[in-house]
């Protein structure tokens, strides 16, 4: 498929496959697999050969890249050593249906009409179960695209979906590449339009590539966006003039964390345009801080869909012992457990201590003078690092990723997500409060030894200096607040006057003259 298909082949992440020694005992595919690794994975290695440890480990890595919630182990080992959770029973030991036990689709059902706000009770049975998100989209790009074919969705995004739609399936994605830049229609940095989806299509075809589907991602990893009810509307009503599938992961629809910020679930829409083709997924593994706990669940309406993804089940599912304990914690009743505990107990507390560490780490890039996208959603921050690119390209993003793990902090860096734009990075902060604090020393380090390696760079250089695509610490990408609806036409000045006030900011005087007082 020429230029598109080297992009995806670039898009496997940080492989070289010249320094790859081709194993004599697997096939090609085979082969393909254990060079497919990039970043993320070799990141995650070094972690676990050398985690921190407050007492036995003190100087090792600080895992600010994997996305898990570490701030609720007190609240969840609690629930799940009462004595509801352990029940033994013959059913349990046994081949269940390859869709789920009855009892735990029955549960979803309920659990996600209650959450998602549906309009109308959802159906037991079209709920399917399988061990973790990961599986789900494996299973979803199988069935619904044929070897070869591809699936469009917005970059950035969680790079492990190239992998779970990839390794199995064969299938590709075609990227809609958002950037940081508010032109068009946006009005947000990294904003999804429907152009941008139209435009990547348009492109595929082309060049010869057939788009079976749409990944959405909402609340959105890694940026946080969580999409307003007519952006859903139109991403799917886009989908259905192409007849594409809409996969919608919904897998951090709980976790966001700010009560100005309002997440819409697709399952909550009163119409969808089109049912048969809108398949939504979601876990326990974010929302209850559970990752070890692989647990995934898939809403269709369309039997054909899930026949076929229950098919794969028998590879993909969960055990009964935990099909019992999920069934018990998303019911949130019964005679061992306090009537609401999911509202009252565990999401208050879990929401509370998630903005806490946001609102620490965002302070701290604050005192950095960083840019980054303030947004309520997840466990991360999207971090611009483009200042500290001296050259502004992927092999230096790639340098300071590293420089960073050498100092025993892991971030993800913008390629592992297919950002277009080097120097974005991923920071998690859903951790306990001493390694943020650790952490964030360590990066405040490397970020200070760069600055001065740049300015010595540019004093010996001073014409080679390079800063174009680089913002800085008044960039309108900075303090970019939670999503809002796009203005209406009596407040079309509002655009002016935002680019005024970034414009007098960044003027020498201005903040000295226009003090808080005058303003108060």
């Amino acid at each position: 498929a020429g230029p598109l298909a080297e992009r995806r082949v670039d898009g496997h992440g940080f492989c070289n496959a010249r320094d790859f020694q081709r194993s004599p005992y697997l096939s090609a595919r085979g082969n393909f697999a254990t060079v497919f690794r990039g970043s993320t994975e070799e990141g995650y290695e070094a972690y676990h050969a050398d985690k921190y440890d407050e007492d036995k480990n003190p100087n090792g890595i600080i895992n600010f890249g994997t996305s898990e919630n570490k701030l609720c182990f007190d609240l969840m080992s609690k629930r799940l050593s009462q004595t509801d959770m352990n029940l033994v029973e013959p059913p349990l030991l046994q081949y269940p249906d390859w869709k789920g036990h009855m009892f735990l689709r029955e549960e979803v059902a309920r659990f996600l009409t209650y959450y998602c706000k549906a309009p109308a009770p959802l159906k037991a049975e079209n709920v399917i179960v399988l061990n973790g998100c990961g599986s789900l989209f494996s299973a979803l790009a199988t069935v619904l695209c044929d070897p070869g074919e591809a699936i469009l969705i917005a970059t950035p995004f969680y790079g492990g979906i190239t992998q779970s739609i990839f390794l199995y399936g064969n299938v590709k994605l075609v990227y809609a590449y958002l950037d940081s830049k508010i032109t068009g229609t946006s009005t947000r940095p990294f904003q999804l339009t429907v152009e941008k989806l139209e435009k990547a299509l348009q492109d595929a075809r082309a060049e010869g590539v057939t788009v079976r589907a749409l990944i959405l991602l909402n609340p959105q990893n890694p940026l946080g966006d969580i999409y307003s009810l007519s952006e859903l509307r139109d991403y799917l009503e886009f989908a259905k003039r192409h007849e594409l599938h809409v996969i919608v992961d919904e897998i951090y629809m709980l976790s966001v964390f700010d009560e100005s910020a309002t997440f819409h679930s697709v399952l909550g829409m009163d119409r969808l345009p089109d049912p048969q083709r809108t398949h939504v997924m979601w876990g326990i593994t974010k929302d209850f801080a559970v990752s070890g706990i692989r647990f995934g669940t898939l809403y269709t309406e369309n039997q054909d869909v899930a026949n076929a993804v229950a098919s794969l089940c028998y590879f993909h599912g969960v055990c009964g012992p935990v099909q019992h304990k999920v069934a018990q914690l998303l019911r949130d009743r019964g005679e061992s457990v306090a009537p609401h505990w999911i509202n009252q107990v565990y999401l208050r507390a879990n929401h509370a201590r998630l903005k806490a560490a946001h609102t620490y780490v965002t302070d701290e890039l604050k005192t950095l003078g960083v840019p980054f996208l303030n947004r309520n959603a997840g466990f991360f921050v999207w971090i611009d690092f483009r200042k500290y690119l001296r050259t502004g390209t992927f092999e230096e993003e790639m340098v300071l990723w590293r420089r960073f793990l050498d100092n025993k902090v892991l971030l993800s860096c913008g390629k592992a997500f297919e950002c277009g734009e080097p120097g974005w990075f991923r920071i998690i902060f859903a951790d306990k409060t001493h390694r943020l604090q650790l952490g964030m020393q360590r990066i405040r380090k490397v970020l200070e030894e760069r600055e001065q390696e740049i300015l010595a760079e540019e004093k010996e250089q001073p014409c080679q200096s390079d800063q174009d695509g680089k913002a800085d610490s008044t960039d309108e990408v900075i303090f970019v607040s939670r999503h809002q609806e796009p203005p209406c036409a009596g407040s079309s000045n509002l655009g002016d006057l935002i680019g005024l006030l970034q414009q007098q900011m960044r003027s020498s005087d201005w903040l000295q003259k226009n003090t808080a007082e005058q303003f108060a």
